[in-house]
């Protein structure tokens, strides 16, 4: 086959999901060690908190997690408008707009899942933040959302939202393939009870060939991954443009050194890698950020905060057990992450 003509892979191939209190810039950091390629997104981060906050607190990253994303949650168009500015101006690589989560504190907000009851104004919000960043092809706005709401189980529901966004300038959307139960649900259980609806993502994409459609959703495993993004995965012909993986990214990271290979064809793209190399490699980067804020007032860096997103990293290794008890040990506060290291790996 002629390498030239080659189809790109999608900017959007893998992406590790936005989770609300894990991935930080330091989780990120971390999976940036583990896949070159992947495409990482912050926590979502509520608009009045740029708008009305601390931008280094919320806007803050390390150069090497780039492509990076900034994943936003409200439904005001103007405040959605400079929070998007904001984004391009600290030179994230993607804004995305939470229409998926279906907590009742985001409920409370108008924002989130119940979003999509309200297509018309999602369209709004999202041509505001196009216009915010000039139409700007380098920071593209993007939704991600659930296939429906509540007892709304038609694929006609899910399509007319992605319709309507579209006309308003989006042509990437992130599809977690459950509905999202606004009432009696945790958001815990949101994300097992409803039944996952492949289909309907891969109709999507037969439906709008010309959109950017990644799928989510009960990935747990690469060859999972890989699976959905077979032509005749669910739909002869239809072939989805990328996967996100989020709980199976964070407790079992070490699935995202495959990705190179299986995901992206290239089996070289980490060589030497090994988890013992990805362990020393945060153990450098943690220190380096205790002595950068070292004295802050607020904000300064512990080593747990940072460790902690770590711990699955030998999942399914024996000794792993051991291991996270000593990175979990809170009377080893006081020592240095170097040191923690030699006593874990003494006892592992």
């Amino acid at each position: 086959m002629d390498m030239d003509k080659t189809p790109a892979l999608s900017p959007w191939r893998a992406c590790v999901a936005p989770m609300l209190d894990w991935t930080d810039r330091h989780c990120r950091y971390f999976h940036r060690l583990l896949s070159p390629h992947a495409r990482l997104y912050t926590e979502m981060i509520n608009t009045g908190a740029l708008v009305h906050g601390n931008l280094t607190r919320f806007l803050e990253y390390n150069d090497q997690e780039h492509p990076l994303a900034l994943q936003l949650g409200g439904s005001e168009p103007a405040d959605l408008a400079v929070s998007a500015k904001l984004a391009q101006q600290w030179g994230y690589d993607e804004v995305n707009l939470n229409c998926g989560c279906p907590s009742e504190r985001v409920q409370r907000g108008a924002f989130g899942a119940c979003l999509m009851n309200e297509a018309s104004l999602v369209a709004d919000c999202v041509k505001a933040m196009v216009d915010a960043v000039g139409g700007d092809p380098k920071v593209p706005i993007t939704v991600k959302h659930r296939i429906g709401i509540d007892r709304i189980e038609s694929y006609d529901f899910v399509r007319d939202f992605v319709g309507t966004v579209a006309d308003a300038g989006c042509h990437v959307f992130i599809v977690h393939a459950r509905n999202a139960w606004l009432k009696g649900l945790s958001p815990k259980e949101n994300r097992d009870i409803p039944p996952l609806r492949y289909e309907f993502v891969h109709q999507l994409k037969r439906d709008f060939p010309h959109l950017t459609l990644v799928i989510n959703g009960g990935l747990a495993a690469t060859e999972d991954c890989v699976a959905q993004l077979q032509p005749n995965a669910v739909l002869n012909g239809v072939t989805l443009d990328g996967v996100m993986v989020g709980r199976a990214a964070y407790h079992s990271p070490w699935i995202m050194a495959q990705w190179a290979e299986l995901l992206f064809g290239e089996p070289d793209a980490n060589p030497g890698l090994t988890r013992e190399a990805v362990e020393a490699a945060m153990v450098e980067y943690t220190e380096r950020e205790m002595a950068r804020t070292a004295g802050w007032e607020h904000g300064e860096v512990r080593w747990p905060h940072v460790m902690r997103h770590v711990l699955g990293l030998y999942h399914g290794i024996n000794g792993a057990r051991r291991w996270r008890q000593v990175w979990s040990d809170h009377n080893l506060k006081n020592h240095t992450p170097t040191q923690v290291m030699a006593i874990a790996h003494q006892h592992a």
